[in-house]
């Protein structure tokens, strides 16, 4: 039979336990404000009840209950769900940086206002109209000089305020790998902590509140998934291919400035030395912005910069001042190399093993609606390698410009004032690779040889390449001086590329400021300086604003401004609304776990009251029982 004082220990049992519980339940109230907490529950099963196989048992059951215990206190949380906000939260990280820095490209524009670029050229096409029409007028000439140099220094303006978010933007991912290296190592250790819990037989609840809470901070930051099946003593954090936790073991990320990349970070294993790939989060969403949007920005303004420059330039050699001087460039800018053909040393070993060319114009002047009669595959350089362009006999010369335009070439084509055919470099989608240079021209058939005159043989091996630092013999007769201008002679002219950030660089002749007397405004006749009444270098600069010059992509100046304008503006709208839509679905999907794992304190409040009662009966019972025990020991024993 059982023992006498049982009662009492099934009284104690029951008491702890519900002395645990209202202590759980206390714990959830008092974190119910705290940011990744889970409200715990308290789990009870009976106690192994005593087995009494004796002469007794058809009398009563043959085993004794000895009341409840505590199993254990356990975190209300939803595994999958954990993983599918991991999972979310890189979006939305992503989604929130692209969305805060596009907002300041955006503010960069101006658009519209007095202070834009875009405004400031319009002011300066119109001071060449108006000293079109008053070509002796020194006063014209001082609005031309004064409206040349505000657009001058609201491009150097543009460029500083892009420049500075690309440097705001590489410090955000120093920054950025600080926190996910710290958020790393801090879990680790947390790991190695609940091991040690768990090695004990008790469940480490808030430790793995906290580790769950630093990798949901993770998964903003950079894109990762979490393994915990395969050893549950093991918890694992990856991203893509790499392991950056394995239970108490870090994988941290290290940052080295990018001698390809103007000396910004970029990310690497410090083991390996290998560049690291993010594809999201918001250490990912922070690289794209800096490499790839704003760099494009600072692309776009030096590629208008620098065809700005030369087109102006072009137009303002071949005029002449009140004095009669000529060959005069408007603006200047800093010159990539100093040698004459563009030969330059890339590698720095001291010899010359490369040719930076900016602009190449063939020698013989084309009707943009002649049939060429000719057919074959003109190779460009392209962003992923050299792309190829074929030509046919029935095909106009304009059908081919526009084709290679078209074609994705690292490159444009047009016909210069002359006719001539003129091909450009534009920035380049490789940051290892300098913008502005024209790294390969080549022609199976005649269209860029005898027809164009650009470039003196046919087939690989009369192309030209920037590997070859005497590239320029390649073409037909090329003749060409350093800073930019370019040559003359019987063959194709060129002129070599401009210092990295044209934009940063470019400003108004120095000979000019001195004098601004000495501005070109006529043209002349062959072989005859320009009368005192000639405008016609003036209108010809005027007119550069509404004419085909192929800025890149965009046929005309004003066509180049709508793009970029348009461009940024739907980036940041498609940066709002993704953003919009990631918080919406985190949203959603963290009100979900709070409705699983978050503290309702009205129920926690039902419970308190349910183990109190509990409690209660248990002293009732407790003290009933001490009775039936007074009893027999004070009466049953006289």
């Amino acid at each position: 039979m059982g023992s006498t004082f049982s009662g009492l220990e099934l009284g104690k049992r029951a008491l702890m336990a519900d002395t645990e519980a209202l202590q759980t339940v206390g714990h959830n109230i008092a974190n119910a404000n705290t940011e990744g907490y889970s409200r715990q529950r308290v789990e009870f099963k009976e106690m192994d009840p005593l087995d009494e196989p004796a002469l007794n048992r058809a009398e009563r059951p043959g085993q004794v209950g000895q009341g409840m215990d505590v199993v254990s206190v356990t975190r209300v949380r939803d595994e999958l769900l954990d993983k599918r906000i991991v999972a979310q939260s890189g979006g939305e990280g992503f989604w929130e940086a692209k969305n805060k820095y596009i907002s300041y490209l955006e503010q960069v524009q101006n658009e519209p206002s007095d202070l834009s670029v875009r405004h400031r050229l319009d002011m300066f096409w119109s001071s060449w109209q108006q000293l079109s029409q008053h070509p002796q007028d020194e006063a014209m000439r001082k609005a031309v000089m004064e409206r040349g140099e505000g657009l001058v220094d609201s491009i150097h303006l543009k460029y500083k305020n892009l420049k500075d978010i690309a440097v705001m933007i590489n410090d955000d991912v120093q920054t950025t790998v600080s926190q996910v290296n710290t958020y790393l190592r801090d879990i680790a250790k947390l790991n190695v902590q609940i091991v040690k819990v768990k090695a004990n037989g008790d469940n480490p609840n808030d430790l793995m509140d906290r580790r769950d809470l630093l990798t949901d901070k993770l998964a903003l930051l950079v894109p990762i998934t979490v393994q915990n099946k395969r050893d549950p003593h093991e918890y694992q954090i990856h991203m893509g291919g790499i392991h950056l936790v394995q239970g108490g073991v870090v994988s941290p990320l290290k940052i080295v400035g990018d001698s390809n990349n103007e000396g910004y970070w970029k990310i690497i294993r410090p083991d390996t030395k290998e560049d690291v790939h993010i594809p999201g989060g918001k250490l990912g969403a922070l690289i794209e912005l800096r490499d790839k949007d704003t760099r494009h920005e600072i692309q776009n303004l030096d590629l208008m910069t620098a065809n700005l420059a030369d087109l102006v330039n072009e137009v303002h050699r071949a005029g002449y001042g009140l004095g009669g001087q000529t060959g005069l460039d408007f603006f200047v800018q800093q010159p990539m190399v100093l040698n004459k053909d563009g030969s330059y040393d890339r590698a720095g070993t001291g010899k010359f093993d490369s040719t930076y060319i900016f602009r190449i114009d063939g020698k013989n002047s084309l009707n943009p609606q002649a049939l060429v009669g000719l057919a074959g595959t003109m190779t460009l350089p392209g962003p992923n390698g050299n792309i190829q362009v074929d030509y046919h006999p029935e095909d106009t010369v304009q059908e081919i410009i526009n084709r290679i335009n078209n074609s994705g070439a690292e490159i444009s084509a047009r016909l210069d004032r002359n006719g001539q055919l003129s091909f450009k470099a534009v920035p380049n989608a490789n940051p290892a690779d300098p913008d502005f240079v024209i790294r390969h021209l080549e022609d199976s058939g005649q269209f860029l040889t005898g027809y164009s005159g650009i470039l003196a043989a046919s087939g690989p091996a009369g192309a030209y390449d920037w590997h070859n630092p005497q590239a320029v013999a390649t073409l037909a007769g090329g003749t060409g001086v350093p800073g930019g201008i370019t040559g003359s002679g019987a063959g194709a002219t060129f002129a070599v590329a401009p210092l990295t950030h044209p934009s940063a660089w470019i400003a108004i002749n120095p000979v000019l400021r001195a004098d601004d007397g000495k501005i070109a405004a006529g043209l002349g006749s062959p072989g005859h300086p320009a009368q005192g009444g000639d405008g016609s270098a003036a209108l010809a600069i005027a007119q550069i604003r509404n004419s085909v010059v192929m800025i890149g992509q965009a046929r005309t100046f004003d066509d180049y401004f709508e793009q970029s304008v348009a461009e940024i503006g739907l980036k940041g709208q498609n940066a709002h609304v993704n953003l919009q839509t990631e918080q919406k679905i985190m949203k959603d999907l963290t009100n979900t776990r709070d409705s699983i794992s978050g503290v309702n304190v009205d129920e926690e409040m039902s419970n308190m009251l349910r183990f109190q009662h509990g409690y209660d009966a248990t002293a009732r019972f407790m003290s009933t029982w001490n009775d039936m025990l007074d009893t027999i020991i004070k009466h049953l024993g006289v």
